[in-house]
């Protein structure tokens, strides 16, 4: 249990006591300093601390973002200050020194007292112990010692600690002045979101949030029953007929409407971990690719089969993804990162309407779902699959457009980290490492463009080479193989080069546009479903290396990679039984090889997140781009 400790003497009709108790704190009072230092080490060194000023005034929800978020190892408002366990030596630190400030302070002058004197009054609100403003003083003291101390943005919120009758009057009234609880549901709502969901779901979702967080549930409940709800919708359609696809896209919308809330109901709450960021952002995946396989079934039980449509889908998706994420990691510490390009992208969100454009065009989650359930409930499967690669086709290239132009004009340093990073991304697999590690010096010398070069042009030779020959014969092998010494090259040295955040995705698209054009090329029953689960259970492993990256918990263990094969190694494996085996017996490899993939990297992924979670990894929250 998380244990307050409240310093001073509590002012006449002070509610704080009772308000700390009912965010869940053991409250414990504090007389001085040696006092507070006193109690502190009582504190189990496993529980969160919080030192409060007993005079605070202010609302409880203001209490509860600088004393209860678990994302953050320190937090400070006006008048209180809060450590986790992981930060309680840096808190102990600054106590003492405050204690001994304290101790050391000459004592005031004693004050002549006559008979016809009265006696002098007690020191209020603890002074003269040096327990007046002890929690601000030790915020100050954690700044000047360098540690990190997480102040939380109250807007219209009040924290203060009043020195006087008058000031303490005055802040209680402009507590009353605020309506907490609308401030509370705000906040609640991410503050940058697509178009969809800012004005046609979060305005409702929120109080679906907050009347779960009064039954008690949690974010991770809410999110798994949206991830219920689209896999019945993905059931409904995969039965093939009208009325399926109506109500699968009428579920499917409410699927999305409790993806939202359980990202509000986190906030709402607070209730954040390393658990519920990861069930959030993988079943965003995981609904979506499942609603593209039901909507195959049922197109393939009126007669249309649009396998190869819906897998190119998930190839398309997934790379701009991989976009965003390489992007988003090369530039994330990135020193000296000017661009012209973003300074009109910055003006350019200063026209409102064009905020929102922008938004729309890059077809986010809201969109993308808002209009595949649309589609699905009123067109046929191919048609809402056409419009989907239509749309995303010209989403990904307006925003790598943009994106490969910021880099080419940009001024930035990109660090260890951030090359560290895309090459965990990459996911070069052992033979790629062995073509480049006798290449590192060389590598060096080539030009900056040299990276992503060779990962293009070997990665479309692969792609071309499967796709452009019949099946069972030897070229896409052979491009397989110039494709694993381009993978190498392109590693060879660290990925620091302006453009080199382009390497992952076209590994990406390289390994996945290989599946999707054998498979269709072996033109036999199966073999697209087949390709289809491959390719999801490997872009299942992409995104939990994301996932980790983001969570700064570091990339899959190295034995995983190996494990099954690199993206090189992969596409080299298929190519070849492509090569070796009739259509039908390449169908059942694929399909062994989805099953194998898919069981290594879930249970991998699952042992980790949840030994993360139960460890007591910091909590984490996606307040990114919507996907």
């Amino acid at each position: 249990m998380p244990t307050a400790i409240l310093t001073g003497q509590p002012v006449p009709g002070s509610s704080i006591e009772s308000e700390l108790r009912s965010l869940g704190f053991d409250v414990r009072s504090a007389t001085g300093t040696a006092d507070a230092e006193t109690l502190l080490a009582r504190v189990p060194a496993g529980d969160r601390v919080a030192v409060v000023d007993a005079r605070f005034v202010g609302h409880p929800h203001a209490l509860r973002l600088g004393l209860t978020d678990p994302r953050f190892p320190l937090a400070a408002i006006p008048g209180a200050v809060t450590a986790r366990p992981e930060a309680r030596q840096d808190l102990t630190r600054a106590m003492a020194r405050e204690n001994s400030a304290c101790g050391a302070a000459p004592a005031a002058p004693a004050t002549p007292v006559t008979p016809a004197a009265p006696p002098a009054p007690a020191p209020a609100d603890g002074a003269g112990t040096g327990a007046e403003g002890l929690a601000d003083r030790i915020a100050t003291a954690l700044d000047a010692d360098g540690a990190e101390v997480y102040r939380p943005d109250l807007g219209s919120l009040v924290a203060a600690v009043p020195a006087d009758p008058q000031a303490r009057n005055e802040a209680r009234q402009a507590v009353a002045g605020v309506d907490e609880e609308a401030v509370r549901l705000k906040s609640a709502v991410k503050a940058r979101d697509g178009f969809f969901t800012t004005f046609f779901i979060s305005p409702y979702s929120r109080y679906l949030a907050r009347w779960c967080a009064r039954r008690g549930l949690t974010p991770n409940q809410v999110t798994t029953a949206s991830l219920v709800t689209a896999l019945i919708a993905a059931g409904c359609a995969a039965t093939g007929t009208r009325g399926g696809f109506a109500a699968a896209g009428v579920l499917l919308i409410a699927s999305f409407v409790l993806d939202c809330t359980d990202g509000q109901l986190a906030r709402y709450s607070l209730q954040y971990s390393t658990l519920g960021a990861w069930l959030d952002a993988t079943f965003d995946r995981a609904k979506e690719y499942a609603y593209y396989a039901g909507l195959a079934l049922g197109a393939a039980r009126g007669g249309d089969d649009v396998w190869a449509l819906a897998l190119g889908a998930m190839v398309l998706q997934t790379c701009r993804h991989v976009v965003d994420f390489s992007f988003n990691e090369a530039n994330h510490d990135a020193t000296g990162n000017t661009s012209p390009t973003a300074a009109l992208s910055g003006r350019l969100d200063g026209l409102g309407w064009t905020v929102w454009v922008r938004r729309m065009i890059v077809l986010p989650i809201g969109e993308r779902w808002a209009m595949i359930a649309v589609l699905t409930a009123v067109t046929t499967p191919r048609i809402t699959f056409v419009v989907l690669l239509v749309g995303c086709a010209f989403a990904a290239t307006y925003t790598t457009a943009g994106r490969v132009l910021r880099s080419l004009t940009r001024k930035a340093t990109r660090t260890d980290r951030a090359a560290t990073a895309l090459a965990d991304l990459a996911d070069s697999g052992p033979l790629a490492q062995a073509v480049a590690r006798p290449l590192r010096e060389r590598a060096r010398r080539l030009p900056g463009f040299t990276a992503p070069a060779v990962a293009l042009l070997g990665g479309a030779a692969v792609v071309a080479a499967a796709a452009l020959t019949g099946f069972g014969g030897p070229w896409p092998l052979l491009a397989a193989l110039a494709y694993t010494a381009a993978s190498g090259l392109a590693v060879a040295r660290p990925l620091k080069g302006s453009l080199d955040w382009l390497v992952p995705p076209f590994f990406r698209a390289a390994e996945y546009g290989t599946v999707l054009a054998l498979a269709a090329r072996a033109d036999v029953p199966g073999a697209l479903p087949a390709a289809f689960g491959l390719v999801a259970a490997v872009a299942y492993h992409h995104y939990d290396t994301v996932y980790r990256i983001r969570g700064n918990a570091g990339a899959p263990p190295h034995w995983l990679v190996r494990a099954i094969g690199g993206h090189e190694g992969r596409t080299l494996l298929i190519t070849a039984l492509a090569a070796l085996l009739t259509a039908s017996q390449f169908t059942d490899a694929l399909t062994a090889l989805a099953v194998a993939v898919a069981l290594v990297v879930l249970v991998e992924s699952i042992r980790f997140w949840v030994a993360a979670h139960r460890g007591g990894a910091p909590a984490v929250h996606d307040e990114g781009e919507p996907a």
